[in-house]
């Protein structure tokens, strides 16, 4: 992290940041009854991703940091239920459905990754 500018710059921001932006896209053709339901919650939850990534690289350590990807790799978590919701409700089609789920994935993964690096930076 100490190389980089910024949070922007990392790849897991960037995927983060773009799953949002295709969730945001899919959820406009859920039903209106939704708009205050689940498509809030769903968009949250994939906002919640980033805003967790930025707040916690503007924080005054690393340890902190770490702690904010862990809340943002729980937003993952809230995330793929919500989708799965959507899925079973016929909001979601499964080519969608897989695709989000494969990137949630990925980015599970990737927060993985960034919160060890930054436990070895604690230490």
């Amino acid at each position: 992290m100490d190389k980089i500018k910024s949070v922007e710059e990392l790849e897991v921001f960037k995927k983060s940041h773009n799953l949002t932006l295709n969730v945001y896209r899919v959820t406009k053709k859920f039903p209106p009854e939704e708009k205050f339901g689940l498509v809030t919650q769903i968009r949250r939850a994939a906002f919640s991703i980033c805003t967790n990534l930025m707040e916690g690289s503007h924080r005054l350590g690393k340890r902190e940091f770490r702690q904010f990807v862990g809340i943002a790799k729980g937003s993952v978590g809230e995330l793929k239920y919500h989708l799965f919701l959507a899925k079973d409700l016929g909001y979601l089609t499964q080519d969608d459905f897989a695709l989000f789920g494969s990137e949630a994935e990925t980015i599970s993964k990737m927060l993985n990754g960034l919160a060890n690096s930054l436990a070895k930076i604690e230490t």
